[in-house]
């Protein structure tokens, strides 16, 4: 593609307006110069923040009046599915935040849309873009803790993120696609299946802990099994500290990650720093998103049939089917339970 690839950015909160627009201003092929907020005060942020955007408060009407070949969406949960699908009967490829639906129905529905119209839908695995994971991930593509047969990812806060604005609000409702096993499940989700190469997820079986009166997760204890590995993940939002750490266990070694730290053993050695510096932590991850803004780019020239676009779609259908299934077992007490796909 030899012109400026045109995108806009549907839903301009905390995520997009401190880690989106940051990842696509480090591409100079990409220009997001359109943005879609139903919310005053965002639509007026992207004013401050955007020179020369255009801003709408109608999501048809944008769709209408530009020429977008994208669209960025990363508003609530809730909204996924419907602006995708109003996106992409519209001609644009599409980008969404996690969840890109909140059921396998909905899911299977955005993914025969996109293919009907030959366009690209993936969605925002920016996880994969965090130094300790990949350099984890390069540990193991060259085989020097042999064959994966054991995970664990954990991922510890003392609040959702955005909490006291009105970016928590979403997240404390199940209806609205909150909780914690998609927030940050999702994440823990894919990465398992990027770690493994792959592999599919066969059986889950979860426990949940909910908050008084609320109908959203928030702790999740759950194990995901493939063929030849099973992994573990406890997630909360009640821990009294910010922590993120994993445990990866192959036939000749292991991997230890703790926040931005990576621990490499080789057989009975003793332990080697393999670690890679990293942006700040921060709940946004701004760092991170140029990386998935470089993937896409390169997904939209190479089209919707890629291989990237096809691993990125089967990961996010693998993620949903995964929580559906946990929440199944933890209903019914922690069973363990095949994944239906």
């Amino acid at each position: 593609m030899d012109r400026l690839i045109r995108g806009a950015i549907a839903g301009f909160g905390q995520v997009a307006a401190r880690a989106h627009l940051a990842g696509w201003l480090t591409r100079p092929a990409i220009n997001v110069g359109v943005i879609f907020d139903p919310v005053a005060e965002r639509r007026h942020e992207a004013f401050r923040l955007i020179r020369g955007v255009r801003v709408y408060d109608d999501f048809a009407l944008m769709l209408d009046g530009e020429a977008l070949d994208f669209v960025d969406i990363a508003s609530p949960p809730v909204m996924h599915a419907d602006l995708a699908r109003t996106a992409l009967a519209a001609g644009a490829n599409v980008i969404v935040e996690k969840p890109v639906a909140l059921s396998l129905g909905e899911f299977d529905d955005l993914a025969y849309l996109a293919d009907a119209h030959g366009r690209v839908l993936m969605c925002v695995h920016n996880w994969k873009f965090a130094p300790p994971f990949l350099v984890a991930r390069k540990a193991i593509a060259e085989g020097r803790i042999g064959a994966v047969n054991s995970m664990s990812i954990d991922r510890l806060r003392t609040e959702p993120a955005g909490a006291g604005g009105a970016g928590a609000l979403w997240r404390k409702t199940a209806a609205s696609g909150g909780g914690i096993l998609i927030d940050h499940g999702w994440h823990v989700f894919y990465l398992m299946q990027w770690l493994l190469e792959g592999a599919t997820p066969r059986a889950v079986a979860a426990h949940l802990g909910f908050p008084p009166g609320s109908d959203a997760d928030d702790v999740a204890e759950v194990e995901v099994v493939f063929n030849r590995c099973a992994a573990t993940s406890y997630l909360s939002w009640r821990a009294t500290e910010r922590r993120t750490s994993a445990r990866i266990v192959g036939e000749r070694g292991h991997l230890e990650i703790e926040g931005d730290r990576v621990l490499l053993v080789e057989g009975g050695g003793q332990p080697k720093d393999i670690s890679i510096a990293d942006a700040p932590d921060d709940s946004y991850h701004a760092a991170w998103f140029g990386g998935v803004a470089a993937v896409f780019e390169a997904a939209v020239v190479a089209g919707p049939a890629s291989e990237v676009v096809q691993r990125n779609r089967t990961e996010a259908r693998n993620c949903i089917a995964i929580i559906e299934t946990a929440r199944r077992s933890a209903a019914q007490g922690c069973t363990r339970l095949q994944i239906d796909k």
